[in-house]
């Protein structure tokens, strides 16, 4: 996964996790980014992220367990599909995630999610977020056609499929 790092509206880092983070702990009120999400990823100094680090779960998958809240019958059908409910469920939710309607969505949230934390204030800035999840490109183009050139930068990596 990949993220970046701003430093007000600078952009001082990209690369993997560890990367960025041994970039950005040296620059006071740096933040640090998901590409995929475009949320804010917060370290606890005392335990900075690691390549090899061990991962919770089961390590193959990257599995790591959470509470889901179902109806009775859902957890019925649930029972009677082929692998038990996790294996169904997994099913769901990668054949929903592929769906191109639902990578559009992620894409301007992870848009928008980024933007807000940066430039939520900037002119221009919701009639941006308006045109981004209306689909229209040139109109988001024209709004974010102001703001400091690594925040658009990032905007329009992040939205190049977006629309």
């Amino acid at each position: 996964m990949s993220h970046f790092a701003f430093s007000s509206f600078d952009q001082i880092a990209s690369g993997s996790l560890p990367q960025v983070y041994a970039v950005s702990s040296q620059t006071p009120d740096s933040l640090i980014f998901e590409q995929e999400t475009g949320r804010v990823v917060d370290i606890d100094p005392r335990f900075p992220p690691r390549d090899d680090g061990p991962r919770p779960g089961r390590p193959k998958l990257g599995v790591t367990p959470r509470e889901v809240t179902l109806l009775p019958r859902h957890w019925d059908w649930l029972a009677t599909q082929p692998g038990g409910a996790s294996v169904a469920l997994r099913k769901l939710v990668e054949e929903a995630s592929r769906s191109p309607k639902a990578r559009q969505r992620a894409l301007r949230d992870a848009a928008y999610r980024f933007a807000t934390v940066l430039v939520g204030n900037a002119p221009g800035y919701e009639e941006a977020i308006r045109a981004l999840y209306a689909g229209q490109r040139e109109e988001f183009a024209a709004h974010v056609e102001a703001w400091p050139v690594d925040v658009r930068r990032t905007l329009e990596e992040m939205t190049a499929e977006a629309f």
